[in-house]
């Protein structure tokens, strides 16, 4: 009978794992996620950090949704063909993959972090995926393909049922670190002012 606590605990870290695979499962399991999040963007030259907050919702067959609170609005739409940037309620500025196939890239990628898209993930970066015990994980993220490899040095996420933290370490030194909160799966469908916004522009 001794032997059961030595065996319990040899045993049990193994059986609570997570891995990769099971986080992407966990994702689109979640085929809505609106959370509110605060971003704090600290630059070399800068005395102080530039913060942000607002409210973010990402859809997985529609896209993403940023909507940026303070310091000033600025509205974010990222969907598999373009993206739509309003900033304090100016002319919408669009990028697509034939206007502007870098910036596109890049925000393609941005969907494959908040859905732990393994297959794009694995394209461009080499991975350090953790468990962290209790449902907890972390995952660290070296860029291999250009232009990513010029822009950051890492892209580290962290999280539990959800994705509760994003860190972009850039080339120049400089850092974002985006924390996300109050996660919520109701309503599981989009909103009638939620599917307006991705079917404008």
């Amino acid at each position: 009978m001794k032997c059961w606590p030595l065996l319990a605990l040899l045993v049990s870290p193994f059986v609570s794992a997570v891995t990769l695979d099971e986080l992407q499962q966990r994702f689109t399991d979640q085929p809505i996620v609106r959370a509110h999040f605060e971003q704090t963007r600290a630059i070399k030259d800068l005395p102080q950090p530039l913060r942000s907050q607002g409210e973010m919702l990402i859809a997985r067959d529609q896209g993403l949704l940023w909507d940026q609170k303070s310091p000033f609005p600025m509205q974010l739409l990222l969907d598999d063909t373009r993206m739509v940037q309003i900033v304090n309620g100016q002319s919408p500025q669009v990028i697509t993959a034939q206007n502007n196939p870098q910036m596109f890239q890049f925000n393609h990628l941005l969907r494959a972090l908040f859905q732990a898209d393994r297959k794009v993930l694995e394209q461009n970066f080499r991975i350090d995926f953790q468990d962290k015990g209790d449902g907890r994980w972390s995952l660290s993220l070296t860029p291999v393909t250009t232009p990513l490899d010029k822009i950051f040095a890492t892209i580290d996420l962290a999280g539990q049922t959800y994705l509760d933290s994003i860190r972009l370490n850039d080339k120049q030194g400089d850092r974002t670190d985006i924390a996300f909160s109050q996660h919520r799966l109701t309503p599981a469908t989009l909103t009638d002012d939620e599917r307006q916004r991705f079917a404008a522009h």
